[in-house]
């Protein structure tokens, strides 16, 4: 269970509990929502090229070894975490209370202080009274074999526990999906669904501990997967983040340039119902991620220790 206090550094303490034996009704109610997630997902893909991939969504459970990996990695996060959300928060208030809404392609007002940024959204507009600011984040983990190398596992697990901190502190929906193709030929795409925001759980930042290197990358169908769930959320801004450290590889014939067209396709559709991507690159392929994703939706993630506050900060740009 974690503790209401912090400790000096920030760090949340957590204590393990004695659980009891999870009642019938809370394991029939766990089995309905992954039966929900397999169908909506199935769904999704129904009308794409990966209509007869045979797809498996699953919910991974939680143990002992996951929390104590979580203490030890959130541990030198959490400080960083909780400096980012501190100086947030009041610009959230600030947000919810003015007459003007930020950070927009076209408006009534110009932001000079916005051009820094250069992505082009230098203006305000007024905000009708039923309108508030709203946010709901998509972070999507490439469970691909060679994630295991270089520290980039690692990396991406310390990626995700920060942003699922801050977004805790912050309120912000959040969805954290891990994927990998040909685990089986029964099972050629799986989803690892870690965190989600219709399902909120005291356990998902352990389940995040769950990410592993499996096997291929199947991205386009993952990515059309995660950007449906974020469309029909009621959120203003839906962001959706790639982490990943190589291109699109799975049987039998996903790769090249076919799988880098569904991948482009994928993305131009769902821009056009709302949906902002970036794409997080860790490892070797990253001209190649940079020319899939395009160069303004490109994250070049030199330095993997910097990775986590790096990632929580563009994150808390599009608040």
């Amino acid at each position: 269970m974690e503790s209401s206090s912090f400790e000096e550094n920030g760090s949340p303490q957590y204590h393990q509990k004695n659980p009891g034996p999870m009642s019938e009704d809370t394991k029939q109610k766990d089995r309905d929502f992954r039966k929900k997630l397999n169908r909506a997902a199935r769904e999704v893909v129904s009308d794409s090229i990966h209509k007869n991939v045979k797809l498996i969504v699953h919910r991974p459970d939680c143990d002992q070894e996951n929390q104590q990996e979580y203490v030890t990695l959130s541990k030198g996060l959490m400080p960083i975490v909780r400096e980012i959300a501190r100086k947030t928060l009041p610009l959230l208030e600030h947000e919810i209370s003015s007459e003007f809404a930020r950070n927009h392609y076209y408006g009534s007002k110009f932001q000079a202080d916005s051009v820094a940024y250069r992505d082009y959204r230098y203006f305000a507009k007024k905000r009708p009274p039923t309108e508030s600011p709203s946010l709901v984040v998509g972070l999507r983990v490439d469970e691909s074999t060679s994630m295991s190398a270089f520290g980039r596992l690692e990396a991406a697990k310390r990626a995700v526990i920060a942003v699922y901190e801050y977004c805790q502190i912050c309120n912000i929906p959040i969805l954290i999906y891990g994927d990998t193709a040909d685990v089986s030929k029964m099972e050629q795409m799986s989803i690892f669904a870690y965190a989600d925001f219709d399902k909120m759980d005291t356990n998902d930042r352990f389940r995040l501990m769950r990410i592993r290197a499996r096997s291929n990358n199947r991205d386009g169908m993952a990515l059309r997967i995660m950007a449906e769930r974020l469309v029909v959320s009621p959120q203003q801004t839906k962001l959706l983040i790639s982490i990943s450290d190589g291109q699109p590889k799975a049987m039998d014939d996903y790769t090249g340039s076919y799988a880098v067209k569904d991948m482009q396709q994928t993305i131009e559709e769902y821009e056009r119902k709302g949906i902002t991507f970036l794409a997080a690159a860790i490892g070797q392929d990253k001209d190649v991620i940079s020319e899939i994703y395009g160069s303004e939706r490109f994250l070049d993630i030199t330095n993997l220790y910097e990775f986590p506050a790096k990632l929580v900060r563009i994150i808390a740009r599009y608040l």
